[in-house]
């Protein structure tokens, strides 16, 4: 059976970025999961909830979970109560120059390689995106 051409090199890309966002997690000497953790507390902010982390980043509550108690292992963050189960996730001092130091510059990268784009190549990537994540997503409830 196999694929044709278009998706085959659509999958790749997306592995290709998938990649290159590993890789700066090892360079800066963090896990994936501690480098979308930070990442995630660079945009949602200091004090946010666990959920709050899973919603942006589409990864299972336990592994967020898991890496969220080493990163409190070792300084970063800790947990401080919120109404009902809630805990929110905030970060120490060494959290904050964490923070700044890892996942800002990425956040920036990111920045500044969309933007670089012009607008209309930016609208046409998130048209074409939305598309594409709908139409997949249709197919998947056929299987599901």
């Amino acid at each position: 059976m196999g694929q044709g051409p278009g998706i085959r090199e659509f999958n790749r890309l997306y592995k290709e970025l998938d990649g290159l966002y590993h890789n700066l997690a090892l360079r800066q000497g963090l896990s994936d999961s501690a480098s979308i953790i930070l990442y995630a507390l660079y945009l949602l902010g200091d004090g946010c909830l666990q959920r709050d982390i899973c919603d942006l980043s589409y990864i299972s509550k336990q592994t967020i979970n898991s890496s969220i108690r080493r990163l409190e292992q070792d300084g970063y963050l800790y947990l401080q109560p919120g109404r009902g189960r809630d805990m929110h996730i905030c970060l120490t001092p060494e959290g904050r120059r964490l923070v700044e130091e890892k996942a800002a510059p990425v956040a920036a990268m990111e920045e500044r390689a969309f933007s670089g784009m012009p607008q209309e190549d930016q609208q046409a990537l998130l048209r074409l995106t939305h598309a594409y994540l709908a139409r997949l997503r249709a197919e998947a409830g056929r299987i599901l």
